[in-house]
């Protein structure tokens, strides 16, 4: 079960994570935190890739000190590199190190949240990585980790909520997945089930579309498939920012 829903979040999140990526250019202001560090990231998150997640987790602790004001972001960013780790530690069967890399991450994702209680960035960055590896963590950690996931598209859906539908599809999709996703698997079928009405008026020719139709007809179905991100938001890629800049 685990390998088939690796699996199908690799191919959700792939659009996003290139072979190779240009080194990010952390003196550059014109570009945010989470376009400098996002592509790194998720290259560990969803290849495994461990030098580049390393790359990323570097340049984190750089932006630290460049960048104080984005501090809460970049603290919720290395909590979700810590929980990848932590996750790796556990399917390794090494229930020490999963024991103090789980209590890291926890203890930065709170700090993330008392830096930015209602901040989007760590938000996204908070519900994204909890939607991921909610279903690896041990079961006792799941309920809670799945809570926190959906309180973090919550405070997206107040922010994001009422200007949805003009939304880039990508950021559509990012926050009713969520939105779905997290409230079905706290206990909130009917709110889910709104949600995915959602996307099927919103995202009706989209990715998007078809899992929120299984899922309708198959709750159960969820279990096994992610919502999440199943398109990509191409503006937002390192390489395709560089270039836009480097032309004005």
């Amino acid at each position: 079960m685990q390998t088939i829903k690796k699996a199908l979040l690799i191919l959700a999140f792939g659009a996003i994570v290139v072979a190779q990526s240009p080194e990010p250019p952390i003196a550059d202001t014109r570009l945010t935190i989470h376009t400098l560090v996002r592509e790194d990231i998720f290259a560990g998150f969803l290849t495994d890739d461990m030098e580049r997640l390393a790359r990323g987790e570097k340049n984190i602790e750089l932006l630290l000190e460049k960048r104080p004001p984005a501090k809460a972001e970049l603290i919720s960013w290395k909590a979700g590199a810590t929980l990848y780790r932590s996750v790796r530690a556990h399917e390794a069967n090494n229930a020490e190190e999963f024991n103090k890399l789980y209590a890291k991450a926890s203890e930065l994702f709170a700090e993330a949240r008392k830096l930015g209680p209602e901040n989007g960035g760590v938000a996204a960055v908070t519900g994204g990585t909890f939607v991921v590896f909610s279903d690896r963590l041990p079961k006792e950690h799941r309920a809670s980790a799945w809570s926190q996931a959906y309180e973090a598209f919550q405070i997206l859906w107040k922010q994001q909520g009422s200007v949805v539908d003009r939304l880039p599809v990508h950021l559509k999709g990012e926050l009713l997945g969520g939105l779905a996703q997290s409230a079905m698997r706290t206990g909130r079928a009917e709110e889910a089930v709104k949600h995915l009405d959602k996307i099927l008026e919103v995202l009706n020719d989209s990715p998007y579309a078809p899992v929120a139709r299984q899922w309708k007809a198959n709750p159960q179905s969820a279990n096994d498939s992610s919502i999440v991100c199943l398109t990509c938001h191409d503006s937002g890629r390192l390489s395709a920012r560089m270039t836009a800049l480097g032309a004005k």
